[in-house]
């Protein structure tokens, strides 16, 4: 004779397949907290328009897209931006970065590559990137605010950028005649 009733032991099999749903879903989460960013060089291009990062301004950006070895590079945050909130974006993401401009040399920066999804953003202020006027990328609000103080221009977490606010149509110089 059994000594567990049948109510008990489908209740066990129950808790031992959530478990096992749970931990699958923790291979994920661990997977992309530890794809890390990649530093550019001097071959580095623009995955939009072909341009190579190191020669501009401002800050760039990566995306880690699923089953791509190579991150796709952004020569300038808005690019970053219009891709990632582009209605028809349908890849899946592992991991995205910009640079931290609060750390970076805006001239020639390198490195301090911070989430995307996490970073503060001054939209309007007078630095320029690659593209012309550009968004400024931070890791922390404060830092945003204080760059929004010296060069113009308001803060805002990635959560609160829509779609109308990075829009590329037109160029950099918004000229629609072509």
């Amino acid at each position: 004779m059994n000594s567990y009733p049948k109510f008990f032991r489908s209740l066990l099999a129950l808790a031992v397949l959530g478990s096992a749903l749970a931990l699958s879903g923790c291979d994920k989460a661990v997977e992309s907290a530890s794809i890390a960013p990649v530093e550019i060089d001097r071959s580095t291009s623009c995955e939009l328009d072909g341009m190579l990062l190191a020669d501009y301004p401002g800050p760039k950006a990566q995306i880690h897209y699923d089953g791509q070895a190579q991150p796709a590079f952004f020569c300038d945050t808005t690019e970053l931006l219009n891709t990632l909130l582009a209605g028809e974006q349908v890849r899946a993401i592992r991991a995205v970065y910009v640079q931290d401009m609060a750390q970076a040399d805006w001239d020639h920066p390198e490195g301090h590559w911070t989430d995307a999804r996490s970073a503060f953003y001054v939209f309007g202020s007078k630095r320029h990137g690659s593209m012309g006027p550009t968004v400024g990328s931070f890791a922390k609000e404060a830092d945003a605010q204080r760059f929004a103080a010296d060069y113009g221009g308001k803060v805002f977490p990635f959560a609160a950028i829509q779609p109308d606010m990075v829009d590329l149509s037109g160029g950099a110089k918004q000229d629609n005649r072509m």
